[in-house]
């Protein structure tokens, strides 16, 4: 809960404060309100969202500080319940109390779309369960910001978020996603992104990617190229700072498989589930009709049984 200087609670009141005008919040009905929050530019914020924070009887978000950087500048005063990774476990029942009890309240991320690579998923999925409300109110997303000013293949897409920070465990997993026919979005922070980028360009051989980087802050910057130029860009380059967004373009079209390659993916999928998986797996990336997996999905399958 937010404490005032003095350690009592702040007082809370359903109105924000809009163009120098105060306005009255309407009424909101009983549930958990998913609330999305600017990613930097504090304008960038629905009405509804602010009449929502308004609303609520308590506001539950991962940092009190940055969260009552958005409350003040709107003049919207609420308790906060700080809710994240390393105390979710204990405070999600108390937030179940509540909502159980007829408390409304919304849930905020730092900045964003909450349970985009937030902590929220469990506590919605509780909810639910619960048979109580649980209330979107959508607005701001760094992801899609990200896609709509990096100019790459937006039609399907692939949200990974951040890679991890070992390197074999990186490229392994950057081996899997290059099976994946879409663009693919990934979080990274200024330290990783020159050992990240390289591992990229090493495993996604000739794709087009951008680098988006404080994205509608102050200092916004958007760096496309190839992910080889962009890897050599940021080794040589300083770290850089705030928060970053690759997108890395899709693979490029080579046509059908040879008989050697549909063999040699389907061995592969093989190795990790059954013929129809396989076969769904392998359509998928190849672009064959599953008939024509199949059948020889099956004549390997039995090659392996004899």
């Amino acid at each position: 809960m937010r404490q005032t200087s003095s350690g009592e609670s702040a007082p809370s009141r359903r109105s924000f404060i809009l163009a120098g005008h105060q306005h009255e919040a309407p009424p909101v009905a009983p549930g958990l309100y998913v609330v999305a929050t600017p990613i930097g530019n504090l304008r960038d914020i629905t009405l509804r969202a602010l009449e929502t924070l308004a609303g609520v009887d308590q506001i539950a978000c991962e940092d009190t500080r940055v969260t009552l950087k958005l409350l003040d500048h709107y003049g919207i005063k609420k308790p906060l319940i700080q809710y994240h990774e390393h105390n979710a476990v204990a405070i999600r029942p108390q937030i179940l109390a509540a909502l159980t009890g007829g408390t409304r309240i919304a849930l905020v991320s730092d900045a964003g779309t909450p349970l985009i690579s937030d902590p929220g998923f469990k506590l919605v999925r509780e909810v639910r369960e619960a048979g109580l409300s649980v209330i979107a109110i959508p607005g701001a997303s760094s992801v899609l910001a990200a896609l709509a000013s990096a100019g790459l293949p937006t039609d399907r897409f692939f949200f990974e978020g951040f890679l991890s920070a070992k390197q074999n465990s990186r490229r392994n997993r950057i081996g899997e996603l290059a099976r994946i026919p879409a663009s693919l979005v990934f979080f990274e922070t200024g330290p990783r992104l020159a050992a990240a980028l390289g591992d990229l360009a090493e495993g996604l051989p000739g794709r087009e990617a951008a680098v988006c980087r404080e994205l509608t802050k102050l200092h916004e910057e958007v760096r496309r190229g190839s992910l080889t130029d962009l890897a050599a860009h940021y080794a040589d380059a300083a770290d850089p700072r705030g928060e970053i967004v690759v997108v890395v373009g899709p693979p490029i079209e080579t046509g059908p498989p040879s008989e050697d390659e549909l063999d040699a993916m389907l061995r592969d999928a093989l190795t990790r589930g059954s013929v129809k998986d396989a076969v769904a797996e392998v359509a998928s990336i190849s672009g064959l009709g599953r008939k024509e997996v199949y059948r020889r999905a099956l004549e390997l399958s039995e090659g392996r049984d004899g």
